[in-house]
């Protein structure tokens, strides 16, 4: 039996086992693993970094077709800097290479597309492939895909207490009505429910400055695998374990006649 038909009979199996009344609206993926998929099987790093954006591609389809209505990945953060010039370089004209390729097809099948984090340090020629396709895909409602490029979660935070500082300068708000409400209103991701999941590849159990203001409630699930191997078959391991947790955001789950006294050991 090929490989192929061994991994399409496994998501049949999964996907029974998956409530699709309980998918995740939105899902953040940390795609870490490419440099070290490579390097593994002795290959330049490019190659993983190749190997990874096909993999974006049949989880955009993956989550899609679940339904899911966002998908927010990291793609390059305010750290990634400090990597090799000749690495960050690549990246840089990776993105635009696959943008280019891709757009129509992302548009065919209405998806919005959104690129978040600072867009300045990025050459003009990658600015104008950036916004062409936000243009192009904004009236678009299937689908939200957020990509995280130059994006730091402490950046935001103080980007966004800066501006309401400005406001509240400018008497356009008062200190008192700084809240959560309007914090949120100021992010990057405004006007979207926070992720329900984060999916972390490569084994790293860390969140890496990666929406840090909401993620706040998120189901965090990490797996060994590289991003470059990651597939349907483990996207799907992903959100079935997640329709396994009990979401109580603070509280307690009750338990069949156990009163609030119950739930507390005498001493």
């Amino acid at each position: 039996m090929s490989s192929k038909k061994i991994i399409k009979e496994r998501n049949l199996e999964l996907s029974k086992e998956i409530d699709k009344q309980r998918i995740p609206q939105h899902i953040a993926i940390i795609m870490d693993g490419n440099g070290r998929w490579a390097t593994n099987k002795g290959l330049p790093r490019s190659f993983g970094h190749n190997k990874g954006v096909s993999v974006l591609k049949e989880i955009i389809k993956a989550s899609k077709n679940l339904g899911c209505r966002v998908l927010t990945v990291f793609a390059f953060s305010t750290e990634n800097w400090t990597r090799p010039s000749k690495e960050v370089d690549y990246l840089i004209n990776l993105f635009g290479k696959v943008l280019s390729k891709e757009i129509d097809e992302i548009h065919s099948e209405s998806i919005k597309i959104k690129f978040i984090g600072d867009l300045s340090p990025f050459p003009d020629s990658l600015k104008l492939i950036l916004q062409s396709a936000e243009s192009l895909t904004q009236n678009n409602t299937d689908f939200i895909l957020n990509v995280c490029v130059n994006y730091g979660g402490r950046q935001e935070i103080v980007k966004v207490a800066k501006e309401i500082a400005l406001k509240s300068l400018n008497g356009e708000i008062k200190a008192s009505e700084v809240n959560e409400e309007l914090f949120n209103s100021e992010l990057l991701t405004k006007g979207l429910k926070d992720p329900e999941l984060l999916i972390r590849t490569s084994g790293e159990k860390r969140i890496s400055n990666f929406l840090l203001w909401q993620l706040a409630y998120s189901e965090i699930y990490i797996t060994d695998v590289l991003w470059p191997d990651f597939n349907e078959v483990e996207f799907l391991k992903a959100i079935i374990d997640y329709q396994s947790r009990n979401r109580r955001f603070g509280g307690i789950e009750s338990l069949p006649n156990e009163s609030f006294e119950d739930s507390y050991c005498s001493y």
